[in-house]
């Protein structure tokens, strides 16, 4: 009988599938803060159609191949823009190695980083200056007819204000 500080040695084989390294590669991978996705356009495309009938692809992105001590990781990404590539390539090279390393127990020999492209968020309102409305960009201001809403008057004053430019260009004077 074995005591609590002795180990046998486990007799046997063990395989692991390059689908599974591949998905602990691509796990580490999108832990990192500034990965918006892995794949490429076409390979996300394809993702949200299987996301959408519940058959997703967790190692999309990333190709493995694994020996019987060794594994050589390519991953494709998408950056979120703001970060400095390198930096990020960097740092996902990094998550994917010990990620590998401690959970699958493979020597990570190389992980190659394509990034194809950089995700620019929504771009906000608040930072875009309003276009000037037809009437201010002439000069032209008229006061609101009696009971118009504020919209309604701003109709009127650009209707009579590209009134009067046509009537200007004709020769009219207004």
């Amino acid at each position: 009988m074995l005591g609590p500080d002795q180990s046998q040695e486990a007799t046997g084989r063990t395989v692991i599938a390059e689908a599974a390294v591949a998905k602990v590669a691509a796990m580490a991978a999108r832990s990192v803060d500034g990965v918006h996705a892995l794949g490429t356009g076409a390979a996300r495309s394809i993702g949200a159609i299987r996301d959408v009938v519940g058959a997703s692809d967790l190692a999309q992105g990333v190709r493995v191949e694994v020996g019987e001590t060794q594994v050589a990781v390519d991953i494709n990404m998408v950056a979120q823009y703001g970060k400095p590539l390198q930096q990020l390539a960097n740092a996902v090279r990094a998550a994917v190695y010990a990620a590998v390393q401690d959970l699958v127990g493979l020597d990570v020999i190389e992980v190659n980083i394509e990034i194809n492209d950089v995700h620019v968020g929504p771009v906000d309102a608040e930072k875009q200056a309003p276009r000037p409305r037809l009437s201010e960009r002439l000069g032209v201001s008229r006061p609101a007819p009696a009971g118009q809403t504020t919209s309604a008057a701003a109709e009127t004053a650009a209707e009579a204000a590209t009134a009067d430019v046509l009537s200007i260009h004709k020769g009219d004077q207004p």
